[in-house]
């Protein structure tokens, strides 16, 4: 007995300091995310908080300490807003991370106690369904978006990559939580290490499966893009200066011969039509260095009420027409939701003062050489659906604008940078991440890395030779079959939940003993 106390003794602690470890356990997986990366850490990274949860006394503990864990979890990976929300943050992720409740109750329910063979193999897949609906969920862009997906963690690893081509980045997330529920299992239920196992090798060999026999994207020549980076600007006259910093950059790509160039978010912070000497300019810069100009603009309309940010298409003569509306917008950093409930965000950090107006359906362009594109305004690079969307209507190349220059030296530029080979690996098209004060950065059909990034300590113009591929992927095709197939493992365990509690209800509670044995 004394040492089982000492082996578990952090398990059987008092609640507040169980309530700390599971805060911290749910942390932990944070660090598999830029900037520190440790990509591996993945594979184990939920396995104290797993063995924390099943541990629990009750269920109701065990839902607790979810809680704290899913709390601690978006504190650690969005703590770079803390300078901008201020205390509110602690409210969004202690609101947030109720959804990780249910999941906490799962876990106790297949894993707590002495578990066998059925209800740890039951565990390998419930728990990894239940965690992707947490992360469905939280992806609804008024709940804050997919930021932080625990497949996102894999964003340089080629098998996850090859597997976010068949099943989206949906996939990539259950497997890394089947795994750390194997090994979990392989820990806490000695009955049923074989099935733990069998678990953590099944989960390899999918991995292994995926990376030797996905499809992959044919090769179908490749397009000059230059990405603008005019780094921080800050003070009086911030928008004209940083206007300045872009032309004179762009103007360096003269004689380059880029078929397309990139300015980041807000790189424009007036209206076009409002300002004919800042279209002329524009148009100027498309003449000298012989290619259109996606720029992107942060203003009030003149044609329409409010303030849009708006990916517009400049050519030689001035805007083409082409122009796509942000659709997602950021909450609190461009709009309040509830403003009336929670208005007050404003008075405590840097939330919106006004709401920036929404986009009605996203926008392919067609550049003179024929190539279309995708434009994606900042955190709307997280959402799969929408990069798959402009993969299915036709892009060829799709275009993230991006300002992380209020985080500059936080986790956020670079954790903003990984998701554009997501979004490749996902759908086989090219992504272009171009942002105001970096990390700006280029991904390939397959996910990998085209040239070098600009970091955020450049201010400079580069141009990429980006690859294209031609084909559909898997996901593109079939679509976010991973999460359909987690609400079925799902519904038939509370059926199945269901139809065990009636059986003891007809049966008046009771348990019949085993029958003695006969030798």
């Amino acid at each position: 007995m004394a040492s089982s106390v000492r082996r578990y003794g952090p398990l059987r602690a008092g609640p507040w300091r169980r309530g700390a470890l599971a805060v911290v356990a749910g942390a932990l997986p944070a660090l598999c995310f830029p900037a520190p990366a440790l990509w591996w850490l993945a594979y184990v990274a939920l396995v104290p908080w797993l063995l924390l949860v099943r541990s629990a006394a009750t269920g109701r503990r065990a839902a607790l300490e979810g809680w704290l864990g899913g709390a601690g979890f978006l504190l650690a990976v969005h703590h770079w807003l803390l300078p901008s929300l201020h205390v509110f943050i602690l409210v969004l992720a202690a609101l947030l991370g109720l959804l990780w409740a249910p999941w906490g109750l799962v876990v106790h329910r297949l894993l707590g106690g002495s578990p066998g063979a059925g209800r740890c193999a039951a565990a390998l897949v419930v728990v990894p369904s239940a965690w992707l609906m947490v992360e469905l969920v939280r992806s609804w862009e008024y709940l804050g978006g997919p930021w932080g997906l625990f497949g996102a963690s894999q964003w340089q690893v080629p098998p996850a990559l090859r597997l976010a081509s068949l099943g989206g980045i949906w996939l990539v997330s259950f497997l890394l939580v089947a795994l750390n529920t194997a090994l979990a299992t392989l820990i806490c239920a000695p009955r049923a290490r074989a099935t733990g196992a069998v678990g953590a090798l099944a989960c390899a060999a999918v991995a292994a499966g995926g990376w030797l026999w996905a499809p992959q994207p044919q090769a179908a020549g490749s397009v000059r893009i230059a990405v603008v980076q005019p780094g921080v600007v800050f003070g009086a006259h911030s928008p004209q200066r940083r206007f300045d910093r872009e032309e004179e950059l762009t103007r360096q790509l003269a004689g380059q011969r880029p078929d397309l160039v990139v300015w980041g978010e807000s790189s424009v912070g007036e209206d076009l039509d409002r300002r004919p000497d800042l279209r002329k300019r524009l148009a100027a810069l498309s003449r000298e260095t012989g290619a259109d100009l996606l720029v992107n603009v942060d203003a009030r309309r003149a044609d329409r009420p409010g303030i849009f940010k708006s990916s517009v298409l400049i050519g030689p003569t001035g805007p083409t027409g082409d122009r796509y509306d942000k659709m997602r917008l950021v909450p609190f950093g461009e709009y309040v939701p509830a403003r009336s409930l929670l208005g007050w965000a404003t008075s405590v950090g840097k939330a919106a003062g006004e709401d920036r107006r929404r986009g009605e359906r996203p926008v392919v362009m067609r550049l003179p050489s024929g190539l279309r594109i995708g434009p994606l305004v900042c955190f709307e690079s997280a959402f799969p659906d929408m990069s798959r969307k402009l993969a299915r209507d036709g892009a060829g190349v799709l275009v993230a604008q991006s300002a992380t220059s209020t985080f500059q030296h936080s986790w956020a530029p670079r954790q903003h940078a990984s998701l554009a080979a997501l979004r490749a690996a996902e759908t086989w098209r090219p992504v272009v991440h171009a942002t105001l004060t970096g990390v700006s950065t280029v991904a390939g059909p397959r996910g990998e890395t085209v040239g070098a990034p600009l970091g955020t300590e450049r201010s400079a113009a580069a141009v990429y030779e980006v690859p294209l591929a031609r084909g559909t992927s898997p996901y593109v095709r079939t679509g976010d079959w991973a999460v359909l197939g987690s609400v079925t493992v799902l519904v038939c365990y509370a059926a199945a939940a269901t139809a065990r509690a009636l059986r003891r209800r007809r049966s008046g509670g009771t348990v019949r003993k085993p029958a003695p044995e006969r030798r």
